[in-house]
């Protein structure tokens, strides 16, 4: 499991971009591959998996730091 940062997401487009702490890349996240409902900000862990335009956040779920 991945852990970072919402760094934007849209609720009514339903989509936005997860900053992965240990290598700093944005990850693509879909609604569909959200667990929680995630804000901006939020701290989250996820998994990754291939998508049509590369890695997207998969099984997103507030941290329950």
């Amino acid at each position: 499991m991945n852990t970072g940062t919402v760094k934007f997401f849209n609720e009514t487009k339903g989509y936005g971009f997860i900053k992965c702490d240990e290598s700093g890349t944005e990850y693509f996240v879909h609604a569909t591959g959200v667990i929680d409902r995630i804000r901006e900000n939020d701290r989250v862990s996820f998994s990754l998996k291939e998508g049509k335009k590369g890695m997207n956040a998969v099984d997103v779920k507030i941290n329950a730091e």
